[in-house]
């Protein structure tokens, strides 16, 4: 819901970190495989209960998922591209609540397994939808002009997303109300994805 409006705020420093990497020759699917080293790192370091470490390296994980964006539109945009993108997304969605499951399990395991299980009916829903449309010959939101796939919005996407991230490392004690508030916001975004999907598609 939020993604629309928080992509344009941070135009200015994505497009200067793009221009180094490219006079660098960095590669947008390098700095892809880069944000997700860095998430899975953010998520040992909630293993091992390194909250601050963890909320800067997952902020650096976003701040690198736009980066790759511009690089990708500046240098030209490819399928593998855009599927290693989708892929490194979803990895490092999953990894973040397992890593609080690992953390403290008897705090925490079931409140992850929700939230858990809440992300695949949101990632099924927008994958299903996305490759489907595609073959209907619907390719692109026109609220999300740049991405690969039709974007289907909804309650809870990627800034809503790393927001949720970032309150679990900042109230870590709180976690599995976090993660229940969350998922079930994703619950509502399940249910309008399925709406708007079947209204859209012929």
């Amino acid at each position: 819901m939020l993604d629309r409006f928080a992509l344009p705020l941070l135009s200015r420093p994505l497009h200067a970190t793009a221009a180094v990497f490219l006079k660098f020759k960095v590669t947008a699917n390098a700095v892809t495989i880069a944000g997700l080293f860095v998430g899975f790192s953010a998520a040992a370091a909630v293993v091992f209960s390194l909250f601050d470490i963890a909320l800067a390296l997952i902020l650096c994980n976003r701040f690198l998922d736009g980066v790759d964006g511009v690089m990708a539109r500046s240098a030209g945009p490819t399928h593998r591209g855009a599927f290693l993108d989708i892929v490194c997304d979803f990895l490092f969605y999953a990894a973040i609540p397992l890593a609080f499951a690992v953390q403290n399990p008897s705090a925490n395991a079931l409140a992850a397994a929700a939230l858990l299980a809440a992300f695949v009916g949101t990632g099924a829903t927008f994958l299903a939808f996305a490759a489907v449309s595609a073959k209907a010959g619907q390719d692109v939101n026109p609220s999300y002009p740049n991405k690969a796939i039709f974007y289907l919005g909804g309650l809870t996407e990627g800034t809503e997303t790393i927001i949720t991230f970032c309150l679990m490392c900042l109230f870590h004690a709180y976690f599995a109300v976090i993660a229940y508030v969350f998922a079930s916001a994703c619950v509502f975004t399940i249910v309008s994805r399925l709406w708007m999907g079947t209204r859209r598609l012929p």
